[in-house]
C-alpha cells in the first residue's frame, strides 16, 4: 500500500515509488521535485529562500535554501540508489503573495519568489538535472503531490483547476 509522505516548509524527504511526497502552501516558496526515472526513487523540497551564503550562525537549515536543499536532496536520493545523471526536476511556486511586494519595501519582500525560482533553476543546471516541467510565478499558492513513480507532480490551487505537470 502506498504511502503520501508530508513535506513541510523548509524541509524536504525523499521516498520510493509507490510513495509518493506532498507539501502545502507554497506561496512565495518553491517545491522541487525530483525524480531518477529508473529507480522511481524521487523527493521533494520545499524551500523559502534563494541563498544560504547571508546565514552566518551555525544553525543552518540546509532545507530552507535553494543552494543548499536541492543539494541535500540529491544527496539522499542517491544514498537510496538513484543516479544524478538519470533525474530530473519539476519545479512549482515562487509566487508574488501580496500586491505591495517589490514596491519599494525594505525586504525587497516582493522578489522572493522570483528570487527562490531563479536560485533553483542555477543551482538545478550546475548540478546537470533538467528542468522538464514548471509552474511558477503568478500570484497564487500551491499545493502540490508528486508520485516517482510516474513522475506526475499535481498542483491545486484554490479557485483553479487541479493541474499535472
Amino acid at each position: 500500500m502506498s504511502e503520501i509522505i508530508k513535506v513541510g516548509m523548509a524541509d524536504l524527504k525523499t521516498c520510493v515509488s509507490p510513495n509518493g511526497v506532498t507539501t502545502l502552501g507554497l506561496g512565495s516558496c518553491v517545491g522541487i521535485a525530483i525524480r531518477d526515472p529508473q529507480t522511481k526513487i524521487g523527493g521533494l523540497a520545499h524551500i523559502m529562500l534563494p541563498d544560504s551564503k547571508a546565514m552566518r550562525n551555525g544553525q543552518l537549515n540546509v532545507a530552507k535554501f535553494a543552494d543548499t536543499g536541492i543539494e541535500e536532496l540529491v544527496r539522499q536520493m542517491e544514498r537510496l540508489g538513484a543516479m544524478r545523471r538519470r533525474m530530473v526536476a519539476k519545479i512549482a511556486g515562487g509566487a508574488t503573495m501580496f500586491p505591495f511586494q517589490g514596491q519599494g519595501s525594505s525586504m525587497n519582500v516582493g522578489q522572493v519568489g522570483d528570487r527562490n525560482v531563479e536560485a533553483t533553476k542555477a543551482k538545478l543546471k550546475e548540478l546537470k538535472i533538467p528542468i522538464i516541467a514548471q509552474d511558477t510565478g503568478k500570484n497564487y499558492g500551491r499545493t502540490v503531490i508528486f508520485y516517482p513513480e510516474t513522475g506526475d507532480y499535481v498542483i491545486r490551487a484554490v479557485g483553479r483547476a487541479e493541474s499535472v505537470i
